[in-house]
């Protein structure tokens, strides 16, 4: 299709605009008493992790998750018993004056959906195993085999059409990446186009039945995948002449704590930033409570987005949104071409004063063996600003400095100047590094003119920050001129955050270099502090320690740079057989030094094989007290006791020849 091969097509415009903060607009769809759409606020939902069986749990749950913030409460119904229970649970929060719309999640089972969309104000369907096949099978379909399979998925469909139209019950069309049917995976891929056509084939049905009342989502625990998938299927929608459905966001099996939080605000964010977005589920393995104000916390920051400075606006779209691509940049020093992107931490409010300092970074100077050790996120470079560091640095991390203190040093061979675009221009050619100079501006002074007399310079890194409101898109459209003009200078994205915003520094770094990431742009991060009140040298280290992590947690949860284990941890839900967060820890414990592995955790075969699509290894629970151990998306052990689960994953990984010993040189860089 045209839309994935040229990104030149006018219809890579996906969004209401990409240089100004607008709401796509949508059509309205009542749940309950809360509608949703774009004439409304950005709503916000979670899901119940206890039994569904259990009422009273249930029930009590919901109330915890209705005070932090949930607009709309799932809880999952995997058969018709726990559909019918639905009912009890619904009952006893209009007891207690709770009216909050619930959601039933569905999976494999038509009746239960049909019984519940008589109950509550929402199901939610996976278009990728409702009526349909997941047996990891390649089937090669004719046309007329296809359309055979399309007509008996229909036929199971449109019942739960006619009792939705008939009780007035809203429905969530929400693909998962992770179990796409194997007849869309024979005919799409594994591939975000894949994923839409999957939810739009369930669509079509809807709208020959004259049934609206539709949100759609497109779930990833790949942020790219993720982010691609949703511009699609508006674009799609757009194309087809679709109604302008609202859409749910959210990242499956996004983890916990920070990574949590960073993976959900790359993809969140990133829609967000377009416009794009109707409903949030933040997707934490921690309790459901906890999700709501980070969801919240997301999303507040786009109800006064707007006005904000102007961006140039952008009429044709020179990438394709829609496959990740990394922008091509010619190699400097170790920066750009296919190095991986470079973290800069910002120490030019820190002064340097030993080399115990640099420990917040990644770097530890051992007396013996008289040696430095950097950590797998140790930091490239450090900006010490106009304060040089007193001491020569390890090997592994290069020094930058302003451009008049640089002047004075001795070693220009591993420090490295920054200037302001004034002093550039206006500079000496003599007094300038042969090998690395950086130059910090905006997208205001980096204009086309500058540009094109840096386009043949083989030792300039541009260092790029916007001090406008709506910051993300601004340094996009910058990108974007690079793009157009062809200029293959590396750059430098910075953005500068208060240390005192709590969970929102995670949440905004993660949006707004995040979303330039997963389009393919920056060659490396300067993530800046901004201390807002006078703070000790221990306390500044420590606020150092917090951005280096936050930035090495964007590159990963980006797919740009793999540092450190990734777990793609399921939230708990009423399906789940054992204690998500317990076993999460437990695993994490004994596996969080085996940089770059993916292990995936999931508490249940819903959530299983399938939706740690691109794990290394899962750890998936198959019953009480059993767990199944995965390579990939085949099964290896089944039946493993909990008690023994996770010794046997990690000498499965042995057998792999991908364990290293906690603790060993391995796990360091030494030099």
């Amino acid at each position: 299709m045209s839309i994935l091969t040229a990104p030149e097509n006018k219809l890579n415009i996906y969004c209401p605009s990409l240089t100004e903060y607008k709401r796509r607009e949508t059509i309205t769809i009542k749940i309950g008493d809360i509608p949703m759409g774009s004439d409304y606020p950005i709503r916000i939902q979670s899901m119940t992790t206890v039994d569904t069986m259990d009422t009273q749990g249930s029930i009590d749950e919901v109330i915890r998750m209705v005070d932090s913030g949930c607009e709309y409460v799932r809880i999952t119904a995997p058969s018709v018993k726990e559909a019918q229970n639905l009912e009890n649970i619904r009952n006893g929060l209009h007891k207690k004056g709770i009216f909050v719309p619930l959601i039933a999640d569905i999976h494999f089972t038509p009746n239960a959906a049909e019984l519940a969309a008589r109950i509550v104000e929402k199901v939610r369907i996976n278009p990728g195993n409702y009526a349909d096949r997941k047996r990891f099978e390649v089937i090669d379909y004719t046309d007329a085999s296809y359309a055979a399979e399309l007509e008996r998925i229909r036929e199971k469909f449109i019942p739960l059409i006619k009792i939705c139209k008939e009780y007035g019950t809203a429905m969530r069309i929400g693909t998962n990446h992770g179990s796409l049917s194997d007849r869309i995976l024979s005919r799409y891929g594994d591939t975000p186009l894949g994923m839409v056509e999957s939810a739009l084939e369930f669509l079509r049905i809807c709208e020959e039945f004259n049934y609206f009342n539709i949100a759609l989502s497109m779930k990833s625990s790949n942020t790219q995948v993720m982010v691609e998938a949703y511009r699609l299927l508006v674009q799609r929608l757009d194309q087809e002449g679709l109604k302008p459905y609202p859409l749910h966001l959210g990242v499956t099996e996004a983890g916990e704590a920070e990574d949590g939080r960073i993976k959900s605000a790359v993809g969140i964010g990133t829609l967000l930033e377009d416009g794009l977005g109707d409903t949030v589920r933040v997707s934490l393995t921690e309790a459901p409570e906890k999700e709501a104000p980070v969801a919240r916390a997301l999303v507040e920051r786009y109800e006064h987005r707007a006005p904000h400075a102007p961006i140039n606006p952008v009429e044709n779209c020179p990438i394709n949104p829609f496959q990740y691509t990394r922008r091509e940049t010619q190699e400097v020093y170790n920066i750009g071409g296919l190095n991986v992107p470079r973290v800069i931490a910002d120490y030019s409010d820190l002064s340097v004063e030993q080399h115990e300092d640099l420990k917040s970074i990644g770097h530890f100077f051992l007396p013996v063996p008289d040696k430095w050790a950097m950590n797998d996120q140790g930091a490239d470079f450090i900006y010490s600003g106009q304060t040089p560091i007193p001491f020569m640095l390890p090997n592994g991390l290069k020094e930058i400095i302003d451009f008049k203190q640089w002047l004075d040093q001795n070693d220009k061979l591993n420090k490295f100047p920054a200037f302001t675009v004034k002093e550039w221009e206006s500079g000496d050619q003599s007094e300038r590094s042969s090998q690395l100079n950086f130059i910090k501006g905006t997208i205001h002074n980096f204009t086309v003119e500058f540009l094109e007399r840096l386009r043949f310079a083989n030792n300039i890194v541009l260092l790029i920050h916007s001090e406008n409101h709506h910051a993300m898109p601004e340094m996009r459209r910058f990108f974007y001129r690079l793009v157009e003009m062809k200029i293959k200078t590396p750059v430098i994205i910075q953005r500068t955050y208060e240390t005192d915003l709590g969970d929102s520094l995670t949440l905004y770094s993660a949006t707004d270099i995040g979303g330039l990431l997963v389009d393919g742009f920056g060659d490396g991060t300067l993530l800046s502090p901004d201390f807002q009140y006078p703070l000790s040298h221990k306390q500044k280290l420590q606020s150092a320690a917090a951005y280096n992590s936050i930035t090495f947690g964007i590159l990963q949860a980006a797919r740009t740079r793999m540092s450190k284990t990734e777990y793609i941890s399921c939230p708990s839900c009423g399906r789940t057989l054992f204690d998500l967060q317990e076993t999460t820890a437990m695993i994490r414990k004994h596996t969080e030094h085996l940089k770059g592995i993916k292990i995936g955790i999931m508490g249940c075969i819903v959530n299983g094989p399938g939706e740690m699509a691109d794990a290394d290894y899962g750890y998936v629970g198959m019953g009480k007290d059993k767990i199944a151990l995965y390579r990939g998306q085949e099964v290896i052990k089944r039946s493993v006791t909990a008690a023994k689960a996770v010794e046997e994953l990690i000498e499965l990984i042995r057998e792999d020849g991908r364990w290293i010993e906690p603790g060993t040189d391995e796990t360091y860089n030494l030099s």
